[in-house]
């Protein structure tokens, strides 16, 4: 007998999922960049561009007014008097300082390093800045300047309001300094009071002994014309050497500081640029403001 053939059995539903399901793909994880190392010496380059950066731009605002001053953007007329004829002052700290000054008085101080001035060229009142005082070298030491006799005449025909200092030499003796200033300067009403310029340490003496000169020097001119002398000297030097021993005295000082654009209300003067240029004047000339109004200015002369 043949036998039937077996019947096919039926394909588990289970089996069937089993073979026609797929494998999941496997993402491969992106390699990580290289980070770039940050290296001291790059820390160091770039904190010196972020502090030129922040330099230049507080110097901008700083100097905005000189700024535009220089480019043109602002009138030039105030700042004819220090300059010569067809020539801008290079620096912006010059033009941010008359810019900052409009309501003080400007004045130079000159001595023989000046030359011979051609004082009927200085035109000290042109513009809206007018020159309205000058201080003059009388001495130096136990010496005389050579060009105080002409300056000081030709000032006071040029209509200045005229001062005479005294240029002191720590290692001379102090008594005889003050003997030649009162013999060489014969202040009169109208003039300005004496002054005092103390600039250098002594080599010979104590820092003592000089501030003793100093006090002589002051109380014997003080005595002969009845009027308080002015302390003449640089910032640093001042402050460093003079502040507590010479309290009382009004100060003329001098400070060409980049930063510095205001004069300070501890300051009777302030020599602010030894850089001015004046027709009529070969060379530089220091340039000094009055810490006052033309009115304040006057009443300071001697009456």
């Amino acid at each position: 007998m043949k036998r039937a053939p077996a019947k096919k059995q039926a394909a588990s539903p289970m089996r069937a999922v089993a073979t026609t399901t797929h494998k999941k793909a496997v993402r491969r994880k992106p390699k990580p960049k290289a980070s770039k190392k940050v290296t001291p010496g790059k820390i160091l380059k770039y904190s010196f561009l972020l502090l030129v950066i922040s330099f230049i731009v507080a110097a901008g605002y700083q100097y905005r007014h000189g700024f535009l001053y220089y480019l043109g953007f602002k009138t030039n007329k105030r700042i004819e008097a220090i300059t010569k004829e067809e020539k801008k002052i290079a620096s912006l700290r010059l033009y941010e300082i008359v810019a900052r000054h409009k309501d003080k008085v400007f004045g130079i101080d000159v001595s023989h390093y000046q030359g011979k001035i051609n004082w009927d060229s200085i035109d000290r009142t042109k513009g809206e800045f007018p020159l309205d005082f000058v201080f003059i070298r009388s001495t130096a030491g136990i010496d005389d300047d050579t060009q105080f006799d002409r300056n000081w005449s030709e000032a006071k025909k040029g209509g200045f309001m005229r001062g005479a200092y005294h240029y002191y030499r720590p290692n001379e003796n102090s008594l005889k300094q003050a003997e030649n200033f009162i013999k060489t300067v014969k202040l009169g009403k109208g003039d300005l009071p004496p002054v005092l310029d103390i600039e250098k340490i002594p080599s010979e003496q104590s820092m003592d002994s000089l501030k003793s000169g100093l006090k002589r020097w002051l109380d014997k001119v003080e005595k002969h014309y009845g009027v308080k002398p002015i302390i003449y000297s640089g910032e640093s030097f001042y402050t460093d050497f003079l502040k507590q021993e010479f309290e009382g005295y009004n100060l003329w000082i001098a400070n060409y500081s980049f930063f510095e654009d205001e004069i300070r209300k501890e300051w009777l003067f302030w020599q602010f640029t030894d850089k001015g240029g004046i027709k009529g004047i070969d060379g530089s000339v220091d340039v000094n403001i009055y810490n006052g109004s033309l009115f304040e200015l006057e009443k300071l002369r001697i009456q």
